[in-house]
């Protein structure tokens, strides 16, 4: 009989939804009694009428290491001396219906690499991490008034060494860490680590949650991969999926031959759309795995943030469902009102065990409060993806810009929205992906125009107020969409027109970083005033981004037409003399060099209800900013 306060403590509190370190608790792991050394196995499985531990130190005979049920809810241990790291396993189970199933362990921290789907023993203690003084930064460092540049990548197709034949996450860092690093980004968001059977799910349809997939190598080379990450300044944030999960029969479906992990109601377990399983958001284990596997990722691997996939399907009922496909709740409404409480309790407790961490909402509803604290009624997130202006965007692009004028409210309305949340501004993979076209194949006109309208696209997209995330191959403007089973297009690179957008990218990074207008006061509305909102005849807008310092303003003109206009009079904010610090349209970035060289001299006379104005060239499907260099006394128009 196990026994032990600790261990009775935290039995409890697994059961209550409550023990946030619950992979510390169930899983394999090493141990020593009587003075011999092994490893100490606990999984839950309360429907189950017998568990073994299995693998090929037994030839898979359940028989032979039967777990003792140290408690009615369902807690089986066992301690098998001689084993070590390394060990392949998993639990054979026979369920109530007199059936035996073998199933990967729900904890595990490692596992086989795909085809095979058992569990593979892995301490996680034996790293030394050499990022110290990032995790110490990090905890004085203010996210909401600090740039923040997000290259979303997905490994195994950003480089591979042959199709599903993938470099150690050692040799990615060698590799993506100074590209990212050389092109300015702050921070690399990641596709889902956790592992999972097929390839083409991405990572968002998984079976080990605590596993790093065994696809790129082990726990502690991703490690190495995140302590390089950040030891080069860059932050990294991971993919999680908490709303669903694959009903592969290795996996956590029906685990012990019932509804265990899932709901038992099949219109709220099936995610029909996906062909997946919802969690159980009101079973009291279920939260503590959970929860205890947002903290794990945290905190054993150093990670600056996780976004959270598809929360809106979490919220909602209804979602990805016909009529007749699910129920009202018990207010007859379609709100998931379990879901609503865990992913406060969830967020409650993460900003608790990590108080300088990221939580990123992907939520694509007009939900209130999202980003909102949890004692206001907000679900507690510090971050959203701004869903919204990325598909008006996006829409708005496409279009022949002889058309735009018509949708002028498309590149305006967001501003009426863009501080109710602290926004993420997200061109994600699911963007260039299942015949929605590259960033680049999406702009309209010739080949010059494509290039001149994904310049003016991204300028516009880090003059906004919000954070920014863009996914990889859009840096340099690669023209097919997405190909997950093939590796990024870098061929491109020997063209100038792509060498010169991944050199522009390089440069607006730079810009952005070095302009606290762009990113001091993102979620305030102190930090963007409009200029002029309504030019909808020559699809012209332009606004000025605001810091703590008024010497920092930028005037940001966008011109989503291919007319140049000279003489173009812009009110501005501060009488003196504007210089024109970049520009989308200049000659080294494939541009036509419709530039505004000398500096723009203001004139005392109101234009769009400023005091003053300037004059300059407007650069065709181009953005300029502008910022006050010196102080005159302005001239008379």
């Amino acid at each position: 009989m196990v026994q032990g306060t600790s261990l009775e403590h935290d039995i409890y509190l697994f059961h209550e939804g409550n023990l946030r370190y619950s992979h510390k608790l169930l899983g394999a792991h090493p141990d020593t009694r009587n003075g011999e050394q092994g490893i100490r196995f606990a999984v839950w499985a309360p429907n189950a009428v017998k568990v073994s531990v299995v693998g090929p130190f037994n030839n898979w005979d359940g028989r032979e290491h039967p777990m003792e049920k140290i408690n009615d809810n369902g807690v089986w241990i066992a301690f098998l001396p001689g084993l070590e790291k390394g060990t392949i396993y998993k639990y054979e189970i026979l369920t109530p219906h007199g059936h035996l199933r073998l199933k990967a362990d729900p904890y595990a921290f490692s596992s086989e690499l795909r085809p095979n789907t058992a569990s593979v023993v892995y301490p996680l203690d034996d790293y030394a991490w050499g990022d110290h003084d990032w995790m110490n930064q990090r905890k004085g460092r203010n996210p909401y008034e600090s740039p923040m540049s997000i290259y979303e990548l997905h490994l195994g197709s950003w480089k591979y060494i042959e199709p599903e034949v993938f470099y150690n996450f050692r040799e990615y860092a060698d590799m993506v860490i100074p590209y990212v690093k050389e092109l300015g980004y702050t921070h690399i968001e990641l596709l889902p680590m956790t592992e999972h059977p097929f390839d083409r799910s991405w990572g968002y349809q998984a079976t080990g949650y605590f596993s790093v997939t065994s696809r790129y190598g082990t726990p502690d080379d991703f490690k190495y991969f995140v302590d390089q990450c950040h030891k080069s300044g860059i932050g990294v944030i991971l993919d999680w999926v908490p709303g669903h999960f694959c009903k592969d029969e290795h996996g956590l479906r029906r685990f012990d031959g019932e509804a265990l992990y899932e709901y038992a109601n099949p219109s709220k377990a099936e995610k029909t759309q996906w062909g997946t399983l919802t969690f159980d958001f009101a079973r009291n284990e279920v939260q503590s795995f959970l929860i205890s596997n947002a903290v794990y990722w945290l905190k054993e691997y150093h990670l600056d943030g996780l976004r959270v996939d598809a929360v809106a399907s979490m919220l909602y009922l209804d979602f990805g469902k016909e009529d007749g496909e699910w129920e009202l709740n018990e207010y007859g409404g379609r709100e998931n009102i379990e879901a609503i409480d865990f992913i406060r309790k969830m967020n409650k407790a993460v900003f608790e065990e990590v108080p300088d961490t990221l939580m990123m909402a992907e939520e694509s509803t007009s939900w209130p409060l999202v980003s909102a604290p949890t004692h206001i009624g907000g679900l507690g997130f510090n971050y959203k993806w701004n869903m919204g202006w990325m598909n008006d965007m996006l829409k708005y692009m496409e279009m022949d810009p002889i058309h735009r004028k018509y949708h002028h409210n498309l590149i305006t309305f967001s501003l009426h929205y863009a501080f109710s949340e602290n926004f993420v501004l997200p061109i994600s993979h699911d963007e260039v992906v299942h015949g929605k076209k590259s960033l680049l194949n999406k702009m309209p006109g010739d080949y010059w125009q494509k290039f001149a309208n994904l310049r003016a696209f991204l300028a516009y997209m880090y003059a906004h107020p919000g954070k920014k995330l863009l996914f990889m191959g859009g840096e340099f403007g690669q023209f097919d969409e997405w190909k997950d089973l093939e590796d990024l297009d870098w061929e491109l690179l020997d063209y100038d027109s792509h060498a010169s957008i991944l050199e522009y990218t390089k440069q607006l990074h730079q810009m952005y970083q070095d302009m606290p207008a762009l990113w001091e006061l993102d979620h305030k509305p102190e930090g963007f005033t409009w200029i002029d909102p309504n030019n909808y005849e020559q699809s012209i807008i332009s606004f000025v981004r605001n810091s703590r310092t008024s010497n920092d303003q930028l005037v940001i003109v966008c011109n989503f037409t291919p007319e140049v206009y000279h003489d173009y009079k812009v009110g501005v904010p501060e009488q003196g003399s504007y210089e024109e610090i970049f520009s989308s349209d200049a000659e080294h970035f494939g541009g036509s060099g419709q530039r505004n060289g000398l500096p723009l001299d203001t004139i005392s006379s109101p234009w769009q209800g400023q005091n003053q104005h300037v004059t300059m060239t407007v650069p065709p499907l181009g953005v300029s900013f502008l910022k006050r260099t010196s102080v005159n006394q302005g001239g008379e128009s």
